[in-house]
């Protein structure tokens, strides 16, 4: 039995192939410091200028080479091979570094498209050709920087469903410093357990309006990465009656009203990305009951991840997330 299926993963890279290089409709996110910034979009990222916004272009990209390399037979995976070979170039990657020394920057896409550009280069290193790793490193290495002198500095953490996430970002950026960058990843580790290691009894006031993560399970699914050993004995104090199936509101798929509201779209997302932190959580915590949640709440939302483009820009990678963590998760098969 598996979840990530070919035919899935090849129904995923042909609507991320259709958006990341879709130039329009695009979100900015850029503080104007004077009328020459006002240009085109694909002029101040020459790699990311699709799928709506800086990050989900970023994304659908390790998305799309996330199922390259696990399904390198299907016809898709030739397309994003040599689309990567147009995009992820030395070139573009570097004109995507270069936009981080313009001034107002310091704040861009802090902290989800920072973990995301890590995820990406995380990626890219797992491919035989390192061609685009090698042009994605100055970049990756400049959120990297970034991250080490922003953290220290965080007094609290960021506790939201949203972009502002810390513990989602820290989730991306561990795995990348983990392989290559001692002093990130003992700095993650360091904060994570300042920030959340005495966290007890959580009541999971979600979801809010336009979350697409759960702050709850998300928080659990870093302190299962920081904490290794130590973690059963946190969660049963984070979480002492997850095996009642409380708070209900972890158990309940969220509802979306209007998926052509981008922020309601959302939850969409909500219910994908929480169906990941269930598998996850289940084989961490050795509660294998969780995958039932999991499992309803990657029901309630896989059929939707293409109709809308609000949420079509960026679904597929979050149903990627969720399918893989629930294929690791199987036991294996007589």
């Amino acid at each position: 039995m598996t979840m990530l299926t070919p035919g899935l993963a090849a129904r995923f890279a042909e609507l991320t192939l259709g958006h990341v290089g879709r130039p329009w409709p695009f979100k900015l996110d850029q503080v104007l410091t004077g009328p020459d910034d006002v240009v085109a979009p694909a002029v101040l990222h020459p790699a990311f200028h699709g799928s709506f916004d800086w990050h989900s272009c970023v994304h659908g990209w390790w998305q799309l080479m996330r199922i390259a390399r696990l399904f390198p037979d299907l016809p898709q995976a030739v397309a994003i091979r040599e689309r990567a070979d147009a995009t992820l170039t030395a070139e573009k990657l570097g004109g995507e570094r270069a936009y981080l020394d313009r001034p107002g920057t310091n704040g861009f896409e802090r902290p989800y498209g920072w973990g995301w550009a890590l995820a990406l280069h995380h990626e890219l290193e797992r491919h035989d050709e390192l061609r685009w790793a090698d042009a994605m490193r100055p970049l990756a290495e400049a959120f990297a920087a970034r991250l080490m002198e922003y953290l220290p500095k965080l007094t609290y953490p960021v506790r939201t469903g949203t972009h502002g996430s810390t513990a989602f970002a820290l989730i991306l950026a561990l795995e990348w410093a983990d392989a290559r960058d001692p002093a990130l990843a003992a700095l993650i580790r360091a904060r994570a357990v300042d920030w959340f290691g005495g966290d007890r009894g959580a009541q999971a006031w979600e979801p809010g309006g336009d979350d697409f993560l759960s702050a709850t399970l998300v928080e659990a699914v870093l302190m299962a990465r920081v904490l290794g050993d130590g973690f059963g004995a946190w969660f049963a104090a984070f979480l002492p009656d997850v095996g009642k199936g409380e708070p209900a509101t972890l158990f309940l798929p969220a509802t979306v009203s209007d998926r052509s509201d981008g922020k309601i779209a959302h939850l969409d997302g909500l219910n994908l990305s929480r169906a990941w932190c269930w598998f996850v959580l289940a084989d961490a915590a050795g509660m294998p009951g969780l995958r039932d949640v999991a499992m309803r709440h990657l029901d309630a939302a896989l059929g939707h991840v293409a109709g809308d483009y609000m949420g079509e820009h960026w679904l597929a990678t979050f149903a990627l997330l969720a399918l893989g963590a629930g294929t690791a998760a199987l036991p294996p098969q007589g």
